[in-house]
This record gives structure tokens, sequence and C-alpha cells, in this order.
């Protein structure tokens, strides 16, 4: 990275908040996410589907937590000036994925609910079994599964855009997202 980077983004870093709620929800949803993919392929005595469940609901509430840090903070700006479409898209992009980590957990809850089964994160109990919810189960499955493909583009646009920043344009947007 050039003198002229350094200088022209002194004020550019991201808080210790924004830095840790990016990669704790990123990672934490991505984990989550191929559990329920993989789900099939992995041993019954994992209990696949209680600990996508679980982690589910954690993801929600880290999601949301995100999501109202995002609106403290305010977007993140782009350390370069970036073309028109460029802006565009990764603002999409952007608020697709935040979207994404807060609809698919969501969903995957109210699926739940909707089937007449308890939420509960390992055991602890926080919603009661009760009624089936016929329509609100057949929905929420719907979108549950209907994402997973729009999910798994988002990602790699993501991933795509960060490893353009970095290795491409070396503009230091991923040092920047990893807090150095």
């Amino acid at each position: 990275m050039s003198i002229l980077y350094w200088v022209n983004n002194m004020n550019n870093n991201l808080s210790k908040p924004t830095i840790l709620f990016h990669w704790l929800t990123g990672g934490a949803f991505i984990f989550v996410f191929c559990l329920g993919l993989y789900r099939d392929m992995l041993p019954e005595s994992m209990n696949i589907m209680n600990n996508h469940k679980s982690l589910g609901v954690i993801v929600f509430v880290i999601a949301v937590l995100r999501l109202l840090w995002r609106f403290k903070e305010g977007a993140i700006t782009s350390i370069t000036k970036l073309s028109k479409v460029q802006s565009v898209a990764a603002k999409v992009v952007h608020y697709l994925l935040l979207l994404a980590t807060i609809v698919m957990p969501l969903s995957g809850i109210l699926m739940s609910i909707g089937g007449g089964r308890a939420i509960s994160v390992f055991g602890l109990e926080l919603i009661a079994s009760g009624e089936k919810i016929e329509w609100l189960g057949s929905i929420a499955h719907s979108s549950h599964i209907a994402s997973v493909d729009f999910i798994i583009v988002i990602l790699f646009l993501h991933v795509a855009g960060a490893l353009k920043h970095q290795l491409i344009d070396k503009d230091g947007t991923l040092s920047r997202m990893l807090g150095r």
C-alpha cells in the first residue's frame, strides 16, 4: 500500500464493534448455513438439526444486534472511489447480506413455530410449543429453502468483491475489515 493510501484514509478506520459484528455474524451465519446444507451427510449422533436450530436463534440475535449497530454507526464507506455501477452493486450486495442474516434464521424460527415446535437454544426453551399454524409453517419453509441458492450467490459476490479490493485494487479494504 502506498503512503498516499494511508494519508487519505487515516480517519477511515472501522470501530472494533463493527469489525467484531462483521466477522461474528458472517462466521456464525456461514457455519449454521453449512450445517443446514450438509445435515444429511453428517452423523446423526451430532444432533445436527437441534444444533442448527439453536445456533440459528443465536445467529438471529447477533444479526439483529449487528443491524442495530449499523443503524447507530451508519453504512461503511468505501476506501476508494468506485464507479456508479460498482457502488450500486456493493450497496445491493451488502443490504442483501444484512437482510439474509435476519430473514434466514427468522424463517427457521417461524418454521418451527408454524410446525407447533418449541424454540429452544441448547435445551433452554425460549418459546413453548403450541398449535400448528399451517400457513406460517408453509411460508417460512418455502422462504427458508428457496433462499439457499440466492444466499450462496450473494456470499460469493461479497467474497469476490473483497478479493478484488485486496488483490486487484490493493486498497486496504480487507485489512480495514481485519482491524489493521
